[in-house]
């Protein structure tokens, strides 16, 4: 084993994963002891996370052009790839903001420095989750052979099947995303977002995030004789639950803030501006393209599962 081998292993083992994200809790945790960020932390934290992040899309991003006998895999790869360059996007905006100085919050003056915080931690907890995944994908691609040819594609043999290539189509993820904008473009249209707005974008995120989750647990549940796929798609399940469970905390924290505003417990000091709504409309696109992207990663996995026989692994010689 070279050295490049095992510091491969080391960097995607489970352990030290757990130990960064440790570490970034516990960084957290101490820049916010005093309930302010200041610029040089948050200019620590945006830069830790670009650097995972992009180094991650660049590694899955070249991993799906190498060759390889089992080709369901580069798209694996890819769509990995995608779902990590709209965080890394996400990130990018986040911080570009910030960093420029403009007015920005979030939830509430009282409450953005918790909310910020707990996405730093979600996005790094991503990050390592996908990082940890990429050993048993490496697995798939590198040491796993096609046994039988890839079918021809045929026509739905039931409503079931029928349903699944409708919502996993590409050009039906390209309607969703494009009803995404205009559904936030029409809500602004005067100037705000009411309790309702917020409501129906919320609950259409978080039942969508979850409906996927939910389709991959059973999927690694269905895969069997095939440890490093149902790996993958544990992995991957885990990382979409990260990320639901900050879409959750982002709209259950605003709510909470519209619905004690409502009934007059909570006084607003800080008047939205411009640059606030704009934000929350590229959260929100954002979070779309990313559920979008994982639509398209569970499509790959089924094919995984479904069309090829067991693989079989090299022997070397």
């Amino acid at each position: 084993m070279n050295k490049r081998e095992v510091l491969f292993r080391a960097i995607t083992d489970e352990r030290v994963l757990i130990v960064i994200a440790g570490i970034a809790l516990l960084w957290r945790a101490v820049i916010s002891s005093d309930e302010k960020i200041s610029l040089w932390e948050s200019a620590c934290s945006g830069v830790s996370l670009f650097i995972i992040g992009w180094v991650i899309f660049v590694y899955m991003y070249s991993m799906s052009w190498k060759p390889t006998d089992w080709p369901v895999t580069n798209r694996i790869y890819r769509s990995i790839a995608v779902s990590v360059l709209v965080i890394n996007v996400y990130a990018a905006i986040y911080y570009g903001i910030k960093w420029s100085g403009l007015p920005h919050v979030e939830i509430s003056v009282p409450q953005d420095y918790v909310y910020q915080d707990l996405r730093y931690v979600i996005f790094m907890t991503y990050y390592c989750v996908v990082i940890a995944a990429a050993r048993y994908l490496r697995e798939m691609h590198e040491k796993y052979r096609l046994l039988i040819k890839e079918r021809a594609r045929k026509r739905a043999k039931n409503i079931k099947e029928a349903i699944f290539f409708v919502m996993t189509h590409e050009r039906t993820l390209v309607v969703v995303i494009a009803a995404a904008i205009l559904w936030r473009v029409a809500i602004h249209a005067d100037n705000g977002v009411t309790f309702w707005a917020s409501t129906v974008s919320g609950i259409s995120l978080i039942v969508w995030g979850w409906s996927i989750f939910g389709y991959l647990c059973a999927l690694s549940v269905k895969v069997k004789r095939k440890p490093d796929l149902t790996r993958v798609i544990q992995h991957v399940a885990l990382g979409l639950c990260a990320i639901n469970v900050y879409a959750i905390f982002y709209y259950g924290l605003r709510w909470y803030e519209q619905i004690c505003r409502i009934m007059g417990e909570v006084t607003e000091t800080y008047v939205p501006q411009p640059l606030d709504m704009v934000f929350k409309d590229v959260r929100y696109v954002m979070l779309v393209l990313f559920y979008c992207a994982i639509v398209l990663l569970a499509k790959h996995l089924v094919t995984a599962y479904g069309n090829y026989t067991v693989p079989a692994r090299k022997t070397k010689p």
